[in-house]
Parts: structure tokens; C-alpha cells; sequence
């Protein structure tokens, strides 16, 4: 089936293949992915999007000599593809298998761990410096795609390395989406094509500047990469692709086809696997039906209005609904700015990705005791995203904040009353959640007060106390039984007189 991709076992095997072959190579690994993502689901558009840049990167450049880092991480199926792992795709994203996003215990070429976005520059930058001390002479190249660029550790990264006599090499893959659409000034700027000065903006950090290259022209990539091999200095390569390049249905619905999930790749039909209510869409009718009443609260998310459930919010308030980008620590520092005036600042954020902004929490919002509500979306296990993307720190960390109270809802019910009890808190809170179904019957048949706990029954030698959805999970068996139960919709403050 493969004829040129069967023979790759590795970049030395695809420098033996002939340049003029090198898009056939591409339209096999493109068949490939969407082989492997429509039985095993996992991040598709992304790495479609980069055929052709991964293959002329490992192409031309000596790897993992020459050191290369994918920012963010899910656009690397095609880079672990061509460097050794190809037996390994059966196990995408499965337990002790392949993870969806580099990794170093998984692989040489894997230079850096790169789950969350924009630490690519800030890495490269740290390795180059380090090569430099040891006197090695390798390549340092980091690629920085997916709307990764407007972070602000990415301007920090770019502000040192672009004042440094480093030869490195970063490429800016440029195709105006991360997950959700990209957002902002700079990336209104690159969009403005009839604007020509986006090279000024890198010459003013210090770059030597090369584009904008066709990022699906093989000719143009390595043309761009000899001209740079010549500059020894920062650099960078703006490089312009098209998320789910090559596949018709990601091309056209690429929010839809980052990460499908099981389809039809023939047909393009999405296997539906839920169906059922999920913690997200309750939080995004919840939030619609208060904006309805309350024209003071308004609703901030770092770059996540889609998988957070706020589609539908952002299309019927967009003056109260703001995605601002990859930018957590700016979110949360803008949500205690709204607070301070009066505004009700609704602060939806993966809790994976809200460990960014620990510093925010504390400084801007619990020190000054600024009623932020913080909706943490993704607690606990996600499954298949692994490690980088689990939400198990949140309750750890918000314990030890003063001022911030921490809620855990059960069901549907306990969801909404810990959101209605929120605005009426006047104190920061947070409400964290897990990805997936809610159960849509009420748990309790209690209502839910401020700090107190839910005595569900009484038991003769054993209770049971839980939080969250851990009370779907246990129900059952608690109700037939003896256990007792008490369920705590508050880990913060603590009943500690039940």
C-alpha cells in the first residue's frame, strides 16, 4: 500500500529516497494518519497540516543530532511517524502506548516534552545555550504553530533569544487556527494581506526574517532552509499551511476535524460514541440563561469556547463573551480587572491549562479577595490525552489559596445551584468538573447550601463520603446497602462539623 512510506523506518532511510519523491512520501503519510486517527481517534488536522514541512525538516536537517521541537505537541504524528514509531501507532493514545504528543521517555527525536503550548522558544533557546557552553556545533529549531505564537511565554522566549548571537531557527507554522479559530492583534496582522511588514515586527526582536513560504511546497521549504543555513543568528521561517491539508472534510470544518474522534474515512461520517448530557453543555445553558437576566456577568476563556460549551454563549452575547487567545495568566488578571468594577467575570479554563496561571489566582484575585468565578473544566482523569492534560493538581493547589472557596458538583442540580450560590458569593470560587456525561436525575433531592455537606443516609458500622461526580459512580451500591453516605459539594471550606 505504501510504497516509498514502508521503507522509512527512519530520517536516515528518508535521505536515500530522491527529492522528486518526496510528495509521493507526503501523500502516503497522509494516509497513513487518517488510517490510524479514524480507528484509534486522537489529533488529526494538525499533523496533516505539517507533511510537508516534517518531512523536509527531517530531510534536511541531521536529527536528533540537530535538535527539533513541535509546539504545540499534536501537530508531531507525521515526526513520530518517520522516526521509528510507526509499528507503535496501533497503541495512539492508549494505556503504556504511544502518546499523542512528544515525549522524551518515548523517543530520541522527542527533544521535548510539549503537551500545553508555546514553551517551544523558551526551550530551544535554554538547549542552544547550553550546546553553546559545551561547544557543539548542532542545528536548534523549534516549529510554533497552532495560534502557539500569541502566548505571552512566546514573546518572553522571542524578547531574550532575539537578543542573543544564537543560531537558531524558529518556524512560525501559520495557519490561523489553534483548536478554535486564532485571536488578536498579531494575528490580524499576519492575515492582512495586503499588509507586508510582518517581518518588521521579528527584525524589531532581532530575527533575521524569511516568508511568507508556501508551507505545502517542497521546493520552497528547502529553498527557505539553505537561505537560513546561511544566517547565523535568531531567525525565523513564516511559513503559511492549512490545518487538515489534504483531507477535503478538514479542510472545510477544521474545528470539527481537529480531533474527530472514530469516522468513516471514506465517508467522513464521525462515529458517535456520548450522547448523553455532558458538564459542558449544562455550564453553557446555565451561562446563557444568567446573561439572559443579569446583563453584569460575562464570560472569559483562554482559547477553549468550544470544547468549554461556550459556542452558543459567544453567538448570542459576543460583547460578554471573549476568547483571548492561548493566554491563561492574562485571562485570569483580566477577569480580576472586570470584578473590580462591578462585573460578574465567569472564567472558564481547562484545569490542566489553569496551572499556568497559579501566580494570577493568587496575586490578582485571592490577595485581594476579587469575586472571580473560576469554571475548571477537564478535572480529574481525561483519559487519552495522558499526562500533560490530566486536571489532578487543582484541588491541591486552590486548597493552600486564602480567600477561595473550591466546589465540586455531583449531578445537573448541584451544577447549577454551585453557580447560582457563586454569584451571590462575593469571594472568589472555583467549580471544578470532569470531562464528559452529567447524570441529568437528581442525586440528592437536597438543596445545595454554602460550605455545608448532603447527609444522604444513615449506615450501621461504614460511611462513605464523597465529592463530585464520585457520587454518580458509588450510588448505586451505597443505596444498596448499610454504608452511610455524605456527600460534600464543598472541599473548601470543609464541613468539618459533619
Amino acid at each position: 500500500m505504501y510504497s516509498i512510506l514502508s521503507h522509512i523506518h527512519n530520517p536516515n532511510d528518508l535521505k536515500k529516497i530522491s527529492q522528486e519523491d518526496l510528495a509521493q512520501l507526503a501523500a502516503e503519510a497522509r494516509d497513513f494518519i487518517l488510517d490510524i486517527v479514524s480507528t484509534k481517534s486522537g489529533h488529526l488536522g494538525a499533523s496533516l497540516g505539517v507533511v510537508e514541512l516534517t518531512i523536509a525538516l527531517h530531510y534536511h536537517y541531521d536529527t536528533p543530532a540537530d535538535i527539533l521541537i513541535w509546539d504545540v505537541g499534536h501537530q508531531a504524528y507525521v515526526h513520530k511517524l518517520l522516526t521509528g514509531r510507526k509499528p507503535d501507532f496501533d497503541t495512539l493514545r492508549q494505556w503504556k502506548g504511544m502518546s499523542g504528543f512528544p515525549a522524551r521517555e518515548e523517543s530520541v527525536y522527542d527533544a521535548f516534552g510539549v503537551g500545553h503550548s508555546s514553551t517551544s522558544i523558551s526551550a530551544i533557546t535554554g538547549m542552544a545555550l547550553a550546546n553553546k557552553l559545551k561547544k557543539k556545533s548542532n542545528k536548534h529549531i523549534a516549529v510554533i504553530g497552532d495560534a502557539s505564537i500569541v502566548s505571552g511565554m512566546a514573546f518572553e522566549g522571542l524578547n531574550h533569544l532575539g537578543a542573543t548571537d544564537l543560531d537558531v531557527l524558529i518556524i512560525l507554522n501559520d495557519n490561523n487556527i489553534g483548536i478554535d479559530p486564532a485571536v488578536g492583534a498579531l494575528q490580524k496582522h499576519f492575515n492582512n494581506v495586503e499588509d507586508f511588514t510582518q517581518a518588521d515586527f521579528f527584525r524589531s526582536l532581532g530575527f533575521y526574517y524569511e516568508g511568507v513560504v508556501d508551507g505545502h511546497d517542497f521546493d520552497a521549504i528547502f529553498n527557505a532552509f539553505k537561505k537560513l543555513d546561511k544566517i547565523h543568528k535568531p531567525k525565523l521561517l513564516h511559513l503559511r499551511t492549512i490545518k487538515g491539508k489534504g483531507y477535503d472534510l478538514a479542510e472545510k470544518d477544521q474545528i470539527l476535524w481537529h480531533s474527530p474522534g472514530k469516522f468513516d474515512k471514506k465517508t467522513g461520517e464521525i462515529q458517535k460514541i456520548n450522547t448523553k448530557t455532558t458538564f459542558q453543555q449544562v455550564v453553557g445553558k446555565k451561562l446563557n440563561t444568567i446573561f439572559a437576566k443579569n446583563p453584569n456577568t460575562v464570560a472569559i476563556t483562554p482559547a477553549m469556547p468550544t470544547g468549554s460549551g461556550l459556542v452558543e454563549l459567544m453567538q448570542n452575547y459576543p460583547d460578554r463573551v471573549w476568547d483571548v487567545g492561548i493566554a491563561e495568566q492574562h485571562a485570569v488578571t483580566l477577569s480580576a480587572g472586570l470584578a473590580t468594577q462591578g462585573i460578574i467575570p465567569f472564567c472558564v479554563v481547562y484545569s490542566t491549562f489553569l496551572q499556568r496561571a497559579y501566580d494570577q489566582v493568587i496575586h490578582d484575585v485571592a490577595l485581594q479577595n476579587l469575586p472571580v468565578i473560576f469554571l475548571i473544566d477537564r478535572a480529574g482523569l481525561v483519559g487519552t490525552d495522558g499526562a500533560t492534560h490530566h486536571g489532578y493538581f487543582d484541588i491541591s493547589f486552590f486548597n493552600a489559596i486564602p480567600n477561595l472557596a473550591i466546589a465540586c458538583p455531583a449531578d445537573k442540580r448541584e451544577l447549577e445551584e454551585l453557580i447560582d450560590l457563586a454569584i451571590e458569593h462575593k469571594s472568589p470560587i472555583a467549580i471544578r468538573y470532569p470531562k464528559g456525561e452529567i447524570m441529568e436525575t437528581d442525586l440528592f433531592n437536597l438543596p445545595t447550601k454554602f460550605g455545608q455537606a448532603k447527609h444522604i443516609k444513615r449506615g450501621e458500622n461504614t460511611v462513605v463520603l464523597t465529592t463530585g461526580d464520585t457520587a454518580q459512580n458509588l450510588q448505586m451500591v451505597i443505596n444498596n446497602s448499610e454504608i452511610g453516605w455524605y456527600h460534600f459539594p464543598f472541599v473548601k471550606p470543609l464541613d468539618n462539623k459533619c
